[in-house]
């Protein structure tokens, strides 16, 4: 029998299903903070374990030769193609309970997936949500510097320290700001402009063009 899905997942999901409802045409075709990938194809990474059964899973790793991002990245551009934003949203509504865990990260892997990629989406859209604290810490919490190499976030001298907890990581230039913001800068993000504070913040923030 499957796990229960925690109470904070299923929230965590359902408020990103009550956000993109309201979408436009024009935002679910914006670039989200994830490099090469708009709003749907963020979308069609997020409901991916819920769409592909184990074996279409093994044979896309079969077909990337096993790089996971290699294919996460191809899924998730072809299946924003095919796939319409009512087709995306509806997957995502109607598996706010699905017990996927990513391997070896257990609820807590799948909370940080849904927080991290929500905001990609979130952020690059200008919303102002704030995620819940007892989420955020649990996400927080599972952070290693192993997770900033996986990632490809560049942090060799700086440091990350939050204004509204008591939360830093790394040592070296400042960078300051939400919690949550440091997170995405962590998850080697860049973020528009106004977000991130301190000497080093340039390096993780989006020039501004003139138009």
């Amino acid at each position: 029998m499957s796990e229960k899905t925690p109470d904070a997942v299923v929230a965590q999901r359902s408020e990103l299903v009550t956000f993109l409802d309201g979408l436009s045409a024009q935002q679910w075709n914006t670039p989200s903070l994830c490099e090469g990938w708009r709003v749907r194809e963020v979308v069609a990474h997020i409901t991916m374990p819920y769409r592909y059964p184990a074996s279409r899973f093994v044979l896309e790793m079969v077909k990337a030769r096993g790089n996971f991002n290699r294919m996460s990245n191809r899924r998730a551009l072809a299946d924003a193609r095919e796939l319409s934003e009512t087709q995306l949203l509806d997957s995502l509504r109607e598996n706010v309970a699905y017990p996927w865990k990513p391997p070896g990260g257990g609820f807590d892997g799948a909370l940080s997936h849904d927080v991290i990629h929500g905001q990609d989406i979130r952020v690059a859209l200008g919303d102002t949500y704030v995620v819940p604290e007892d989420r955020l810490s649990r996400v927080l919490d599972g952070l290693s510097p192993e997770n900033a190499k996986y990632f490809g976030a560049d942090l060799e001298g700086v440091r990350l320290r939050a204004d509204d907890r008591d939360w830093e990581f790394g040592a070296g230039a400042e960078v300051h700001g939400a919690a949550q913001d440091l997170l995405m800068v962590l998850c080697g993000r860049i973020l528009p402009p106004g977000h991130l504070f301190g000497d080093a913040r340039m390096r993780f923030t989006a020039q501004a063009h003139a138009g």
